[in-house]
């Protein structure tokens, strides 16, 4: 069996510890091996799944895919007050994900807020509000 089918049984059955120590092992950010560079992406995504949000924070000062894996993850677990101290020390990344958090908790006050208070002149910030405020369009 190859280390990656190793690593997927491992990931199927639960078992997140040997699925990142046999996908780490094989992982480079921004590697021009593209097996290496989605390896990467696999280990950063093992990591948040695992909730070893502490090792992802540590990667996301020099690496942008766990900084991004970070983010979202805080996103998926409503984590807000971690989202907004990141966005708070520039994160835009994390800047959108709290916002988004608010808009889908429908604090859509809240979310036009702290974009004015954080980034008041940043537009993609503002249109994310946008779309939770217009109601989608159906399609004839």
């Amino acid at each position: 069996m190859e280390w990656f089918e190793r690593a997927r049984t491992a990931e199927q059955a639960g078992d997140g510890e040997t699925a990142i120590t046999l996908v780490s092992a094989r992982a480079a950010c921004c590697s021009a091996d593209y097996c290496a560079h989605d390896n990467h992406l696999w280990h950063m995504d093992l990591l948040a799944r695992a909730g070893r949000l502490s090792e992802l924070s540590g990667l996301a000062r020099t690496d942008v895919h766990a900084r991004r894996r970070l983010n979202r993850s805080l996103l998926e677990r409503g984590m807000e007050t971690m989202l907004r101290g990141r966005a708070e020390d520039g994160d835009r990344d994390a800047l959108y994900c709290l916002v988004r958090l608010l808009c889908e908790t429908r604090r859509i006050e809240q979310a036009r807020q702290t974009v004015a208070e954080l980034a008041p002149e940043n537009q993609y910030a503002q249109e994310i509000i946008v779309g939770f405020e217009t109601p989608p369009s159906r399609a004839q």
